[in-house]
């Protein structure tokens, strides 16, 4: 399902030889077979728009997508309209892999600022499996460490105090974020509002907005019409009780 709001499919402007992520010391880098059947399994390149639905909850996707460029978060709605933000993506993430596998989307994905996708075509994750094992544990790999943030963030709600659910998502972020070189020069901005942090950590907007208050107060944190400021993010993990990433180098799709 193409993305709402989105252009349309483009010719590539980044072919998967002179990706811009690849470079990235966050990234291993790709067998030289693996690049090739990368090159031939993207069709193309997505320019979506801030606010864009890039994927709904129930839909059949003939496609995945690699995010080039841009964020973006995944949530699930109530027959209320109360929303739960689950994650978010950055650069290097793979989206829509749950329709790939599964049939059809568990969740929702939206793009929190103009995002460039990369395109991939679902039926060909047949012959990824079949014949490029190292891709297909690479997609393995990053199912799994979906649900290692997946499982911190369910600790954060279940047992984490307000602050420091705050403290922990801000900080999860923005170290997230410069591992894939953006916002590299300090401080990391992220372009979330009050309103995605509550969705995210089950909190009303008022206590949230009390909340950023103290993070603000403690100088741990700016908040700009941008968004989300980060002052002093190891601060932020002490808070949180949180060691940080602890991560390799990933794979890229």
């Amino acid at each position: 399902m193409p993305a709402q709001h989105g252009r349309s499919l483009s010719s590539r402007q980044y072919p998967c030889e002179s990706c811009p992520l690849r470079p990235l010391p966050a990234f291993r880098e790709f067998e030289k077979k693996e690049l090739l059947f990368v090159s031939t399994f993207k069709k193309g390149e997505l320019a979506v728009d801030k606010g864009a639905t890039v994927l709904v909850e129930g839909s059949h996707s003939a496609h995945l997508y690699t995010v080039l460029s841009g964020w973006a978060f995944r949530y699930k709605l109530l027959s209320d309209g109360r929303r739960q933000i689950l994650n978010y993506s950055m650069p290097g993430d793979l989206i829509g892999l749950q329709g790939s596998l599964m049939g059809e989307m568990q969740h929702s994905v939206e793009a929190l600022s103009p995002m460039l996708l990369c395109v991939f075509e679902r039926e060909q994750l047949h012959e990824l499996y079949r014949n490029h094992p190292g891709l297909a544990y690479d997609i393995t790999w990053i199912a799994s460490r979906e649900e290692r943030m997946l499982d911190e963030n369910l600790l954060s709600i279940g047992r984490r105090t307000a602050m420091e659910r705050a403290a922990y998502l801000i900080a999860f972020i923005s170290s997230r974020a410069r591992a894939v070189g953006l916002n590299g020069k300090t401080p990391v901005q992220i372009p979330i509002t009050q309103q995605h942090i509550a969705d995210t950590l089950g909190l009303s907007l008022v206590h949230t907005n009390k909340t950023i208050r103290k993070l603000i107060d403690r100088k741990l944190i700016v908040w700009r019409d941008g968004g989300c400021e980060v002052v002093d993010s190891d601060r932020l993990k002490e808070l949180a009780h949180w060691e940080g990433l602890s991560e390799d180098r990933r794979p890229l799709i």
